[in-house]
């Protein structure tokens, strides 16, 4: 406030500083006729209109419902020049309209060089406003601190609970009533432990002298459930530097808390795991340096866990080696990708001896925070690799030895074959004929064994070639230069394969059927065609594949059956069907079609055609 003397002596230039100032109190100078001539903001606000529309105005004319009982005081002020203080007024102003404000006001005279009083200096404080302004603040505040999702509270120097915003209450599952006033060590969120209520209270004595007390802590709420709190007690200082109150806040982090167990879990896991693990395992950072190696790894090198911690791999390797293995090992880290380094090469280490040992390794890039870091498992396949040695060894040995058992099977067939030819020269027609069949039969054997041979794959045969060149053959034995009969074959080069167990009766039985058809159904030597024809199954009851031998001849004699008759042939075909695991069918439409229809387990790999 401005006392009487400094109002009487205030100069224009010192009004305009009072009266442009950002204080509390409203401050206006009033001219003789208790007009407005300088009105300062706060008290502007306080009246309601601006400070333009104070200006020039009197009392009366801006606050109409106030000037019966402001005005006869301010003229007193200047018809006797004395002030007056500490006035209490109730009035109503425009901006609090239909109400009695409560007002603190003093009116100081404003005196001229010659003593006369010119004016009123008005300090005025609208005390209903005031308080509702800080009502409102505080209620403003409350809702600030009530929409917070962590804890908050005030306590005073020693400790009591002065205020707590509504998360940790309701939380809690209390009122702010039941709680305000009590030591805050003894309040429901504390009073389960005996051991925090001790720390709260040691902490209530640190923040107090002025300390920043922080601590994981866990809380009791409702339903005497608990919960994992990041709490803080910091001191609040006035301008003085004393400690006025004191602010608790909390976080709940009851889900990192519940993260960071899991992920402490899961190291425990993968230490366990990666201790555990019977290859060796080292992590490698962006450098090829050893961050980590488990006892495997240390192990298979001869080196303890210590003395590889910190080794460069390139060390590990044989040293013609190890120029290229850091180029390797840059190339790598610059583009990481999932690695497994197995049969494409051989790969050595060398053991802290400098001695050496085979080793496959698997390559794992695990980014993280750190940088580039690499999982790699190695193993010791010396042993592995010898019994690998061993069995293809073995193997071509086999190998060898099936070329040699089906070389000399399809030489002793074709040695019977020859027999059975010289034998027919002086046999009698019949006879001739029947060795002629026999001879037959006996070359289509030796002919499976033959392609086995050069093929030099003795797992499977392709059916394809192999009826090809038996259809060749069968031309060859009877069919000659001046036969009206052709004999073709449509079937595929690959695609259609099968073991020699099922495939040696099947080639008898296109045998037996292509010479039956040549004998039988074309006689008086008319013209004709035979077709062995492979494919796949289309029709329902097909199977996977269909092997067919088909004629244009006269035909089957009506009711005769494969199986039926005086003939071999004819009598072979059901036994010959039985061991190639298929299904016979006859068809007779413009000839005879007799089909060998072979099932899933008997043909492998058929392909579309």
């Amino acid at each position: 406030m401005v006392d009487e003397q400094s109002a009487v002596a205030l100069g224009a230039s010192a009004l305009d500083v009072l009266l442009g100032s950002e204080g509390p109190i409203g401050l206006a100078v009033l001219d003789s006729g208790l007009r407005y001539h300088r009105i300062n903001r706060v008290l502007a606000e306080a009246n309601g209109p601006s400070v333009a529309q104070h200006l020039g105005r009197s009392v009366a004319e801006v606050l109409p419902d106030a000037a019966a009982k402001l005005v006869p005081l301010l003229r007193e002020v200047l018809e006797t020049g004395q002030a007056k203080r500490g006035l209490r007024i109730m009035a109503e102003v425009p901006s609090l309209p239909g109400e009695l404000s409560e007002w603190e006001a003093n009116y100081l005279p404003i005196t001229g060089r010659d003593g006369a009083v010119q004016g009123v200096l008005v300090q005025a404080l609208n005390l209903t406003l005031e308080r509702r302004v800080k009502a409102a603040g505080e209620q403003h505040l409350r809702r600030v601190l009530d929409g917070l999702f962590v804890f908050v509270g005030v306590l005073s120097p020693e400790g009591e609970l002065l205020e707590a915003n509504r998360a940790p209450l309701e939380a809690a599952g209390i009122a702010l009533e039941q709680v305000r006033g009590l030591p805050f060590w003894d309040a429901p969120w504390w009073n389960h432990d005996a051991e925090l209520q001790a720390w709260m209270r040691e902490a209530v004595r640190r923040a107090a002298a002025g300390e920043t007390v922080r601590r994981d802590v866990v809380a009791r709420m409702a339903g005497d459930s608990r919960m994992a709190v990041d709490f803080m007690l910091a001191p609040l200082f006035d301008e003085q530097g004393q400690v006025t109150h004191l602010v608790p806040s909390g976080m709940d982090i009851s889900a990192r808390r519940a993260s960071e167990q899991a992920l402490q879990a899961s190291e425990d896991r993968f230490r366990r795991v990666f201790e555990g693990a019977t290859v060796g395992m080292a992590l490698i950072d962006a450098s090829g340096r050893v961050l980590l190696a488990n006892e495997s790894m240390a192990g298979l090198f001869g080196y303890t866990r210590y003395e590889l911690a910190g080794l460069a791999v390139h060390q590990l390797v044989p040293e013609r080696q190890r120029e290229a293995h850091v180029d390797h090992v840059a190339g790598f880290m610059r583009t990481p990708a999932l690695r497994y380094m197995a049969k494409r090469q051989e790969l050595y280490a060398r053991k802290k001896d400098g001695s050496e040992f085979a080793v496959e390794i698997g390559l794992n890039p695990l980014p993280g925070s750190e940088g580039q870091q690499v999982l790699a498992t190695i193993s010791d396949v010396t042993d592995r690799r010898a019994a690998q040695s061993e069995i293809e060894r073995a193997l071509a040995e086999k190998t060898v030895l099936l070329n040699e058992v089906h070389h000399r099977v399809k030489n002793n067939l074709q040695v019977i074959s020859s027999l059975l030819n010289l034998q027919s020269r002086n046999a009698e027609p019949g006879v001739q004929a029947a060795l002629r069949d026999s001879q037959s039969r006996v070359r289509s054997m030796a002919l499976m064994h033959q392609l086995l041979f050069e093929r030099r794959d003795f797992s499977a045969l392709e059916l394809g070639p192999y009826l090809r060149r038996l259809g060749s053959l069968l031309r060859d034995t009877y069919l000659g230069g001046g036969s009206k009969l052709r004999l073709e074959v449509d079937a595929p080069d690959r695609g259609f394969s099968m073991d020699l167990q099922q495939a040696i009766p099947c080639g008898l039985l296109v045998n037996e059927l292509v010479t039956n058809a040549i004998k039988h159904a074309f006689p008086d030597g008319r013209a004709g065609l035979v077709c062995i024809r492979l494919r796949t199954g289309a029709a329902p009851g097909d199977g996977l594949a269909v092997l067919e031998v088909l004629d244009d001849g006269i035909g089957l004699p009506e009711g005769l059956e494969p199986g039926e008759g005086r003939g071999l042939g004819l009598q072979l075909l059901p036994l010959l069907a039985e061991q190639a695991r298929a299904r016979l069918t006859v068809r007779r439409e413009a000839g005879t079609c007799i089909s060998l229809h072979l099932e899933q387990d008997t043909v492998k790999g058929v392909q579309d055609v």
